[in-house]
């Protein structure tokens, strides 16, 4: 088995249906696609590989190889490493403050989140479409309403350094997204990300400047379960230092999150039976307590606040 990967320019042209369909299946079925053609410059995701390297090289690596978790496996014996995972991450988002050592790093970024979130948008849109839903509802929903500009766009630059032992240490566990629409550029040299499929792990192959796409716990709930957010991990490696971009989409704080209405055909009780409505920052209350833990009871332990 392998992820769906889709060339999204086919949708301006003849091939519209097909690639639309092919876009619900991945949605329905995996949680999981990669897009080819998706409308960003190569140029551009060449230099973003370039400064995130960079970046790492001038102002992360010192702090990650004096880090916890790199002194836990020294000193640990055969024991895998609970709670922890093999990774270096920062949040860019438009209003914390950005690191300034790396040369080009601020000027290239900004350009790449500000065509990674009209990105988002459009799939959203395609999203919308495939559920039957007007053109505008997630991103609606999402913002709080109609004329609200609150969601929250975010990018995490990881990075996976090599691990000398890497049965004992986890890149990142285990766990779905809380937000919305997920866009990751991952490295193209080196694997180690996989998703969860019918029960068995399978890899998310490196492909050249391709943004792999992955829906979160808020789609979930507002297709009324028909996009399930897919479990997925990251293995740590021995050899190659793995860059992963992952850029979110997700509700504002304040944002009421449930059920589209058009996709509910019981009553009201069966909907509630399954995803109740919420506050997203009480859902993200609850997550950043569960993350590693089943998705199921967090939308049970929202509903009791």
């Amino acid at each position: 088995m392998a992820i769906p990967v889709i060339d999204f320019s086919k949708l301006n042209g003849r091939e519209r249906a097909e690639t639309l369909a092919q876009i619900a299946n991945a949605c329905q079925d995996w949680g999981f696609f990669q897009l080819v053609n998706h409308g960003i410059a190569e140029e551009l995701l060449e230099k973003v590989k370039k400064v995130s390297s960079e970046f790492y090289k001038l102002e992360r690596e010192e702090n990650f190889n004096n880090s916890e978790v790199v002194n836990l496996l020294n000193e640990t014996g055969d024991e895998k490493l609970e709670n922890v995972d093999w990774e270096d991450v920062i949040t860019l988002s438009d209003d914390n403050q950005w690191p300034s050592k790396t040369p080009g790093f601020q000027e290239i970024m900004k350009e790449y989140r500000f065509e990674l979130k009209k990105l988002a948008e459009k799939i959203m849109e395609v999203m919308d479409e495939n559920l039957g839903l007007p053109k505008g509802y997630m991103k609606k929903a999402f913002n709080g309403g109609e004329g609200e500009n609150n969601a929250f766009f975010g990018t995490k630059v990881s990075h996976y350094p090599p691990c000398p032992d890497p049965e004992k240490a986890t890149g990142l566990r285990a766990h779905t997204d809380a937000g919305g629409v997920i866009l990751l550029f991952q490295d193209d040299q080196v694997g180690g990300l996989q998703v969860l499929k019918d029960g068995q792990w399978i890899d998310v192959q490196p492909l050249k400047n391709t943004i792999v796409i992955n829906t979160g716990d808020q789609i979930e709930v507002l297709s009324n379960g028909l996009y399930k957010s897919a479990w997925h991990r990251v293995l740590s490696t021995v050899d190659g230092n793995r860059l992963s971009i992952a850029s979110f989409y997700n509700p504002s704080l304040e944002a009421t999150i449930a059920p589209a209405t058009q996709l509910v055909k019981e009553t009201n009780e069966e909907m509630d039976q399954t995803y109740p409505k919420f506050v997203f920052g009480d859902y993200m209350s609850v997550y950043v307590q569960q993350k590693f833990l089943p998705k199921e009871p967090r939308f049970q332990a929202v509903r009791a606040i």
